[in-house]
């Protein structure tokens, strides 16, 4: 059901990072069917990657307080393939159904990191057997921030909840390989960001 008189969320990120990260997965969402976006926030790259990937059938998801601004955006632009968003909670339950990939953007440094160990032991269970994963955002190598901006960030997320910071990379990819996914290629984006893939 439309959402009445409601202003959509609007995040002036997804406009400046969604041309490369929609490169990326074009390259590796090419012979997929089902994709389950992790924090979908304001719905806007799940429009943007669901028109320009018309074989894909996009689901988003979110916290319950993020449906309604999803769903402006979904109504507005009333694409066939992106299904009513689910209310997902990593700490909470989880979808039935598999998919044969999985795609977030600029979450694992907004969860705890109970959260995101969460997020990976929970993921087997929605991934079908050769399922890939995509994820979007800074992390740091070494245990070293890759920029000074990157740093800044860091320094302005604890600000805003202790519980938040930009991730190693080689942790985030031991949960990964804890999970049975394998690292497929680790590409350097804009802004000092990547997008790691997996594949399980």
């Amino acid at each position: 059901m439309p959402v009445p008189f409601m202003e959509k969320p609007d995040a002036p990120s997804c406009l400046r990072n969604r041309e490369p990260i929609l490169g990326v997965l074009r390259d590796h969402f090419a012979d997929r069917r089902n994709v389950l976006e992790i924090g979908s926030g304001s719905g806007q790259h799940a429009i943007f990657f669901a028109a320009a990937m018309p074989h894909l059938i996009w689901q988003t998801s979110d916290r319950m307080e993020s449906l309604a601004g999803i769903q402006a955006w979904l109504d507005e632009t009333e694409l066939p393939n992106t299904p009513v968003p689910l209310d997902l909670d990593v700490m909470g339950a989880w979808p039935t159904q598999c998919y044969d990939a999985i795609f977030s953007a600029n979450t694992l440094h907004i969860m705890s990191w109970s959260e995101v160990e969460h997020l990976f032991v929970r993921l087997p269970e929605v991934m079908t057997g050769d399922a890939m994963l995509i994820v979007y955002g800074p992390f740091n190598y070494g245990g070293r921030f890759t920029s000074e901006s990157n740093a800044a960030f860091d320094r302005w997320l604890k600000q805003s909840g202790a519980h938040q910071g930009i991730r190693d990379f080689e942790a985030v990819d031991a949960l990964a390989g804890k999970a049975g996914l394998k690292l497929l290629e680790d590409r350097a984006m804009p802004s000092n960001n990547r997008c790691l893939v997996w594949r399980r």
